[in-house]
Order: C-alpha cells, then sequence, then structure tokens
C-alpha cells in the first residue's frame, strides 16, 4: 500500500527562486544521467559505429584512479565522469576507510588525456563496504552540467560545484544518513532552469533544489515516501504547458513544481517498496517499467492531487531490469536479465520479448554465488546499466562487459555484441553518445568508441 498520504509527511521550504534561463550546454552534449532529459537517445550525426574491440574502432582508452558505477557526461571537449580510491579497491584488502577519496575526473573528448582531476575528502564515517553496498560503492550519482558548471553528487560528503576548469566553486551537504536495507545511494541531479535539483533520498529522505550559482539552499521536500528509491528525476511538460519535475517512488509516481518542490500531483503505480528504474517521458506521455515485483505504466502527466482514475494511459505486467526504459518511434525498450523487451507506447501490448545472444553471462562460484570481476564482494550478479539510443539502433552494456548492439524496430535483430577483452572489471554505468562518439566506462578506465 501507498506509504505516503498527500500531504501529510511533507516539509516544504522554500526561500525564493531565480527563474532565469541559463546558458545551454551545446546541442550534442550529454551533460546528465541517460543524456536529454534522461531520454538515453541521441540525434547527433554521425551514429556510433556498432562493432568495436581493443584493435576496432578503439578512438582511447583512459585508466580510472579506481572504480565506481556513475556514467560518464560530455560537455564541448571534456568527459567527466567520478570515482573512488584509497579504501575498497579489492575484495581480498579493503584497507582503512579514514583514506577514502573521491574523484571528478575531467577528460579530453578528443585525445582522452585527463585535463584536470579533484580529489574530494569524505564526510566520515560513510557506509561499510560488505554486502549489497559493496554492489554499489562511493561514486554512483552521475554527474551534471550546465555548459559553465559541472555538479558532483556524493552522497554523506554533499554536492560539490566546480568550473569547467576545476576552480571549486561550492559544496553543500545534504544529509548523513544511510539507507535502512544498506544498498546504498544512486540518485543523479539534475538541473531545472537556475537550480540544481538533488535527489537526497537517501541521505535525508529529501530533494533539495541549490542556487546553481551560489549553492544558496532555494526549497527542500521532506517525505517519508522517499525511503527505498533509486530513481533520478525527470522534467515533463504537460500538454497544458505546464512543467512537472516527476520522480518514480515506491507505489507511487509523483509530479512537483520544480520551482517551489510543492506536490502537484500524484499517481499510484507500481507495487514494489523499492524503485532502482527512472520514469521517461514522450508528448507528455510519462513511462515507467519496474524490476523486483514487475510492472509497466503510462500515464498523462499534469492535473492536481489523485490523478491515478484519471490520467492513466495503460497499465502492464512487464518486468524489466535495475535500468531505466528507452522510447523511440511510439515503442518503449527495456532489459532485464539479458531479455529485451520492446512494447507498444501507445497501447502497452508486447511487440516482442527476445533473449540477447553471445554474452558471457554470470560466471559462476563454488555454490552457484555470481563472480565479480571488479572490487565488490557483495551478492553480485545484477545489470546495473540502462539501454541508449542513436539512430535507429540501441546500445546496452551488461555488467560482465559486452554491450549488445541491437536494430530498433518492430522485430527484434541484434547487430553485434562487443567487449574489451583486457578489462575484467565490471562494467556498471550507462554509456554516453555525442558526436558519434560513445563513451563507456568501467570500473578500471574510460572509453571513447568512435568510427571516424
Amino acid at each position: 500500500m501507498p506509504i505516503r498520504s498527500l500531504p501529510l509527511g511533507w516539509t516544504m521550504i522554500v526561500l525564493g527562486v531565480s527563474i532565469s534561463w541559463p546558458v545551454s550546454a551545446e546541442g550534442s552534449d550529454w551533460t546528465r544521467f541517460r543524456g536529454p532529459n534522461g531520454s538515453g537517445v541521441s540525434t547527433d550525426e554521425p551514429a556510433p559505429p556498432t562493432e568495436w574491440s581493443e584493435s576496432k574502432n578503439l578512438k582511447w582508452k583512459l585508466d580510472l584512479p579506481g572504480p565506481g558505477l556513475s556514467s560518464p557526461i560530455v560537455v564541448g571537449d571534456k568527459v567527466f565522469v567520478t570515482c573512488w580510491s584509497g579504501y575498497a579497491m579489492s575484495r581480498e584488502s579493503l584497507g582503512q576507510m579514514g583514506n577514502l577519496k573521491r574523484h571528478l575526473v575531467c577528460v579530453n573528448r578528443n585525445t582522452g588525456k585527463e585535463m584536470w582531476s579533484v580529489v574530494v575528502d569524505p564526510i566520515l564515517p560513510e557506509d561499510q563496504y560488505r554486502g549489497m553496498f559493496a554492489e554499489n560503492g562511493y561514486a554512483s550519482h552521475t554527474p551534471v552540467s550546465d555548459g559553465e558548471r559541472v555538479y558532483a553528487f556524493f552522497g554523506k560528503t554533499g554536492v560539490v560545484a566546480y568550473e569547467l576548469t576545476g576552480k571549486k566553486l561550492w559544496q553543500k551537504s545534504v544529509g548523513t544518513e544511510s539507507d535502512p536495507r544498506s544498498w546504498g545511494t544512486a540518485s543523479s541531479p539534475i538541473l531545472y532552469k537556475d537550480l540544481l535539483i538533488v535527489p537526497a533520498v537517501v541521505e535525508s529522505q529529501s530533494v533539495i533544489a541549490f542556487d546553481k550559482v551560489t549553492g544558496e539552499e532555494k526549497w527542500r521536500q521532506t517525505a517519508d515516501g522517499f525511503g527505498g528509491t533509486w530513481s533520478t528525476p525527470i522534467l515533463v511538460e504537460s500538454a497544458g504547458g505546464q512543467t512537472d519535475l516527476v520522480m518514480s517512488v515506491p507505489y507511487e509516481l509523483w509530479g512537483l513544481n520544480p520551482e517551489t518542490g510543492k506536490m502537484r500531483w500524484f499517481c499510484s503505480s507500481i507495487d514494489s517498496d523499492s524503485v532502482t528504474s527512472s520514469a521517461i517521458a514522450h508528448d507528455g506521455i510519462v513511462y515507467m517499467v519496474q524490476s523486483r515485483n514487475g510492472g509497466s505504466l503510462a500515464l498523462k502527466a499534469g492535473g492536481k492531487g489523485d490523478i491515478s482514475k484519471t490520467n492513466v494511459v495503460w497499465t502492464g505486467r512487464d518486468r524489466g531490469g535495475i535500468g531505466t526504459p528507452l522510447y523511440e518511434d511510439g515503442r518503449m525498450y527495456f532489459i532485464g536479465g539479458k531479455v529485451a523487451n520492446c512494447v507498444d507506447a501507445k497501447t502497452g501490448e508486447r511487440i516482442y520479448q527476445s533473449r540477447l545472444d553471445g554474452g558471457a553471462g554470470e560466471s559462476r562460484a563454488e555454490g552457484g554465488r555470481p563472480q565479480r570481476g571488479g572490487p565488490g564482494g557483495g551478492m553480485g550478479g545484477q545489470d546495473y546499466s540502462s539501454p541508449v539510443a542513436s539512430h535507429g539502433k540501441l546500445y546496452y552494456t551488461a555488467r560482465s562487459g559486452e554491450t549488445f548492439v541491437v536494430q530498433l524496430g518492430p522485430e527484434f535483430k541484434q547487430l553485434s555484441v562487443n567487449k574489451f577483452a583486457g578489462d575484467d572489471s565490471d562494467f556498471n554505468a550507462t554509456p554516453a553518445i555525442s558526436n558519434g562518439d560513445l563513451f563507456i566506462r568501467s570500473c578500471k578506465a574510460l572509453y571513447c568508441v568512435s568510427g571516424s
């Protein structure tokens, strides 16, 4: 049953909002988790290649200071990625938590050379590196940029703003709580006008908006309903021209006013007490699919209060993975357990369900437990990446390092499966696409795949 009763459980603090639009990043940039508004879709020319390896279509490779699950972003000639070092670098020897460091690394997209890197000292104590937390780690939030600044979120350590030269502008705490299940924290920040919106859903059961230039807190919404949330918000424009901040939480979808954080509407959605997959949207329709208990939904954004009986377009029993789906040409695609799924976005009817072919799959240790190639030591096994798309092709990176390329359309057609054979670490990040380049990160390295 829902864990939120509108408006109980909410605390709102509104301190004033600047409403001028920021300087835009370039159209080809991939400035947040899953690119333009979290869609996962690039329309840049040319399309990335469909085949690559260490000896084919690999533009460059850069070894990283340490592991991480966060995805790369692209801003002009710069690629940004976060990671951690100093502690829990291997299963065999964790070391001392006091040596933990976070890193924001800036890479030249053309050469693969590090342009600059900053080290962020942690707020301690951090969560212990064990159990399911070891499947997540200390660098899981994808950074975001407005084309002038870049913002990195490090959980208990807070959010840090930098100029694109690496000069630190400000740092703010968003809370130091831990997930009760010890699963860690992963929701990524986004930008709206002059606001940096941070989903501190684990750290303080809050979504917090800061002035992106000064770091001044502008509003904060706190609710018990954020518990069990690992999704990232999106911005959705409804038919009436209203922009909603939409977030998938356990049992419900919420539409907030991004200017104030105040709830506008909510809708009963998937019967699950945890949400890992983010919502996506197209033409004012919000789509979601979940993995733990299964379930899918299409919803017309907008309205007031409970819109469960008025705005739901369709519901389904689809089961996805941890990753977020994507929309392309009237169809929704999602992947779970190495199975590619395609449904009609208008009706929710299944178009196909086909297993990806040629991947290594999960290797099994004695007793059947999945083995990890990265620094973990937890339960292992699940893929964390989300699919992305460019020019009619879907790209999906499995944890084992294989990236599958699938032709988008009403019939399943796998075009290739690609792997960097020399990298045995985990690949948990979602790739970024910009101007025909595909950026893939593992727990060891950042790669640029390009046909040019």
